[in-house]
């Protein structure tokens, strides 16, 4: 669009659109950048089971990228990240990054047949869906990216998708010092399918490698093979979204045997003020019902994404039962407004309560009822601008037996969070 010179430019425009060439307007460079500033309050992380203390911390992000456009079919990205979380003492390699790589691959596509041809190499994002079981993690401050090559090739109604990463391993001991090797593997095949106009069905296939991995029932080499089956869609007001995960594999000497499933759903009156939307979401992963046998149940969440329960982080895609009604309203145009009850129970009282991503709370497993918590969430999210906005998200939990049993007690998380973009 910048190409055209009768278009009307803005403010940075000249580095939004630098000609690459005199003859070919689709050969460019662009440079944008964003910045994310979270305030975070929790009171106390992990239920103050570890002794916690209320913290209250910034989260800041700033990442400047280089978009390379060589042809109309390829180009280059590059992209650094600063990440720096002030007043939070102890913070791990996904909330502070100083200065490292973030993203850097060569896109191509061409037309294959009746359909198109994709290709991606380098370090870059991989995601699914509603970001389940395989995300971006925004919801740290570090995102999760993958040193992958991916290809996918789309025809009329189909999709077929294949992928091999190293998924990126976070420090920040020096700058430029992250990395990917492969004792950390990431790799599967994926079909889709559009059924209708508004509604789609795929099925995957992945493999998940971490060597030398601890888990309550089991220590060593972890490979899991995991089938995944999403279908999601819209009719009228009705929207539906249904996961289903197996996994099978082997940690150490012992075999896996572990299941998710995801739903949520909902009807939006559009003829109504405010135009409510009314949803309940329905999540179950299994856990381990003997730590000492020769299997393993407990689920793995791969790389999930909290947003989708809650922000906190105080709850965990393994060994739970998630129940979460929630009404959605638009006072304005640019304007959302969500209010949502969880109830949280063990699949099984044999293994831990587990937090985001899949951290075992010392002391509950085999302890306690399988009620874990009920916890309540507002959020508010206000779009100002094309570049600018605004969220806010609170959470209170009122934990039950299995966590009180371990010392943890009722807990609070608040974040207020600016997003600006160029």
């Amino acid at each position: 669009m910048l190409a055209d010179p009768r278009v009307p430019r803005e403010p940075g425009d000249a580095l939004k659109y630098i000609p690459l060439s005199t003859t070919d307007p689709d050969s460019y460079l662009s440079f944008g950048l964003t910045l994310r500033e979270r305030f975070v309050s929790i009171d106390p992380p992990l239920f103050g089971v570890t002794s916690g203390q209320h913290q209250n911390y910034l989260l800041h992000r700033l990442e400047l990228h280089a978009d390379a456009h060589i042809t109309a079919n390829t180009r280059v990205f590059l992209q650094l990240e600063n990440a720096l979380a002030p007043w939070l003492s102890h913070p791990s390699p996904v909330d502070a990054n100083r200065l490292d790589l973030r993203l850097f691959f060569l896109d191509t596509q061409a037309k294959l047949g009746d359909g198109e041809f994709k290709l991606r190499v380098g370090r870059q994002e991989i995601a699914f869906d509603l970001q389940r079981f395989v995300s971006v993690r925004d919801g740290p401050n570090v995102r999760q990216a993958y040193d992958a090559i991916w290809a996918d090739y789309e025809n009329k109604d189909w999709r077929f998708t294949g992928f091999t990463s190293q998924p990126v391993q976070y420090r920040n001991q020096t700058d430029f010092d992250d990395f990917s090797n492969r004792h950390l593997t990431f790799s599967g095949v994926r079909v889709q399918r559009r059924m209708s106009a508004t509604s789609e069905l795929s099925v995957s296939f992945s493999e998940f490698k971490q060597d030398n991995v601890h888990f309550l029932a089991a220590s060593g080499n972890e490979t899991r093979q995991s089938v995944d089956v999403h279908y999601n869609g819209t009719y009228r007001g009705l929207d539906w979204d249904i996961e289903g995960m197996h996994q099978g594999g082997s940690i150490g000497s012992k075999d896996v045997d572990a299941w998710a499933f995801g739903s949520l759903g909902g009807y939006t009156f559009s003829d109504l003020s405010w135009t409510p939307r009314f949803g309940l979401q329905w999540d179950a992963a299994s856990g381990d019902h003997n730590l000492s046998d020769h299997h393993v149940g407990t689920f793995n969440p791969l790389f999930p994404n909290g947003y989708y329960v809650t922000l906190s982080g105080y709850t965990g895609y393994t060994n739970f039962i998630h129940a979460k009604p929630s009404i959605t309203l638009n006072p304005l145009q640019k304007l959302k407004l969500i209010a949502a009850v969880g109830l949280l129970w063990r699949q099984t009282t044999h293994d831990a309560v587990y937090a985001q991503p899949d951290i075992p709370v010392p002391g509950t497993a085999g302890e306690g009822g399988k009620r874990s918590s009920t916890y309540a969430q507002l959020q508010a999210t206000w779009v100002v601008s094309r570049s600018l906005s605004f969220d806010a998200e609170f959470d209170r939990y009122w934990v039950a037996e299995a966590l009180r049993h371990a010392g943890g007690h009722d807990s609070n998380f608040f974040e207020l969070e600016l997003r600006w973009g160029w």
